[in-house]
């Protein structure tokens, strides 16, 4: 909803800066104190590789899928090269909504006995009657539309109050704002040792973002922006978004944590956290 009411005011800085910076927060934020929390209460802790695995490939997909306008933005300097990047980042949007597809396809049907949950075995939770699980989130997403107005409205004020650039607003506070509910989630799913929910809620996040919102909204913006958006980023925005999903990669590829890797993935989030703030990135 923050992205869509950015995408209306035209403010694609703000757009591209909180999907990049969603990515990484959930990648390596979400992840990483994910991975602390439950360090601090069990000694180790399991969760499916396989769907952590899937999660990782999917994500290094969409990163590839970012860095080629990227690249080509920045090296194509001819006079059709904007019209060249527009047209390459549609086909790359349409692309990027047919692999989440048929991701969702192989994990949820085809395959979907590869990706359960040990942790849950055995486990019956109490569930919402479906009427009012619908209502309720249809009226949580009416007050976060209007939420999302007030804070876009704001966030640039605030940002030079502060003396943060959109870059550095986008990339950490909207992500962070933005994320909270899944980050409260997956907190509590691993200090109950459902650290497999936890680690769904990280990747499977991230990778949806870059899949399918990231996608959708370049084809939003020819509908409700006021010039089509393309999928090319700042150089270190993408640089940054390969070495989360790459950590994330190499992290999960045990099936186990403790809470000394939480801090190592945190401590990659505070660096570029830390680079973001001092030295901005610059958008062409």
């Amino acid at each position: 909803m923050i992205a869509l009411t950015a995408l209306a005011a035209g403010q694609y800085m703000l757009v591209k800066a909180s999907i990049a910076g969603v990515i990484v927060t959930n990648t390596l934020f979400m992840l990483g104190m994910s991975f602390l929390l439950g360090g601090l209460k069990y000694h180790t802790q399991e969760y499916n590789r396989v769907n952590a695995r899937l999660q990782s490939v999917l994500l290094l997909l969409a990163t590839i899928a970012l860095l080629v306008p990227s690249l080509v933005s920045q090296a194509d300097a001819t006079a059709e090269g904007g019209s060249f990047v527009q047209e390459l980042s549609l086909g790359l949007a349409v692309l990027l909504i047919a692999a989440y597809g048929l991701g969702m396809l192989f994990s949820l049907k085809t395959h979907k006995d590869a990706f359960a949950s040990k942790s849950a075995e055995g486990e019956h939770e109490e569930t919402w009657p479906m009427g009012l699980a619908v209502t309720m989130l249809a009226a949580v997403t009416v007050l976060v539309a209007l939420v999302s107005h007030v804070f876009v409205a704001s966030v640039q004020t605030a940002a030079e109050a502060f003396g943060m650039t959109p870059a550095f607003v986008g990339f950490i506070v909207v992500a962070l704002v933005g994320g909270a509910a899944e980050m409260a989630s997956a907190f509590a799913g691993a200090r109950k040792n459902r650290l497999d929910l936890s680690v769904g809620i990280a990747l499977g996040s991230a990778s949806q973002i870059a899949l399918f919102v990231a996608p959708v909204l370049v084809l939003l913006s020819y509908v409700i922006g006021p010039t089509p958006m393309g999928l090319d980023f700042w150089p270190s925005a993408v640089a940054m978004m390969l070495l989360a999903t790459l950590t994330a990669t190499v992290v999960t590829n045990g099936g186990r944590s403790a809470w000394f890797v939480g801090v190592l993935i945190l401590a990659v989030y505070l660096v570029f956290a830390m680079t973001l703030y001092l030295l901005p990135p610059r958008v062409q």
